[in-house]
Order: C-alpha cells, then structure tokens, then sequence
C-alpha cells in the first residue's frame, strides 16, 4: 500500500485537488488551504467567501468553477510549489475568483519553524559566543 509520505508533494497537491472537485465545482470564490508538514499534506479544505444574505434568506452561488476552470487553478497550484524554499512545515493559501469568465489565483506560502527544533540543532554549549542575546 502507497503511503502519503511516498508521493511527492506536486503528486500530493492534485490529489487535493481531485479531492475538492465537487466542491469547487459549487464555488466562484474563497480560498482553497493546504497545510504542510514534513512535506506531506495533512490538513486541506476551502474557506469560502461570506454568503451574502437578504430578507432572511441566502442566495446560492450563480455558478461555480468549471472544468476548465478547475484545471487552470490546479495547474497555478502545481506552478506555485516551484517558489517553496526549504522549509518541510507551513501552509499554502490559495485565493481564488472568477473574473470575465476568468479564474484569478493569488498563492501565499507561509512557512513555519519550530523553536525547539533549533534548540537540539544548537546546543547550549554554543552560549559563551550568543552572550548578546541575553
């Protein structure tokens, strides 16, 4: 059996998306997350933009993504990991819209480093040459 670990994080990213498919397919906008650790996808959903609400009632979405849409956002996706740099544990955001029949994507990668991991990489005996620091 493949473990998730063994795929690579491009191969990882558009099962996601095949994931998200029939949700997006409902959507014209909000923002698809992925979060990252040791390069492997954990956790990943869609934060969808506020419903707008009149007379005690919400409207439905006029359309959401289409195909081609969809293919062009997962390939945006795939674009976007060319721009990680070494960091193993973080999160991606992507936020979508569509405009003039048009899919519109603005990726945010974020990193995050955990302070007691450089704690085991730089020891305390590495204190007398910090003395700045304290």
């Amino acid at each position: 059996m493949l473990r998730t670990e063994q795929l690579s994080l491009a191969r990882q990213m558009d099962l996601v998306f095949k994931e998200l498919q029939e949700e997006l397919s409902g959507l014209s906008s909000g923002t698809v997350f992925v979060q990252i650790r040791n390069n492997v996808v954990g956790k990943f959903g869609v934060r969808h933009n506020p419903l707008s609400g009149r007379s005690g009632t919400f409207a439905a979405e006029p359309q959401g993504l289409t195909a081609a849409q969809q293919s062009a956002f997962r390939l945006m996706a795939l674009e976007s990991l060319k721009y990680k740099r070494r960091w193993t544990h973080g999160e991606i955001s992507y936020e979508f819209a569509v405009r003039q029949e048009m899919i519109v994507v603005d990726a945010t990668l974020e990193s995050n480093y955990n302070m007691a991991n450089l704690m085991i990489r730089y020891p305390r005996s590495a204190e007398g040459s910090d003395s700045s620091y304290g």
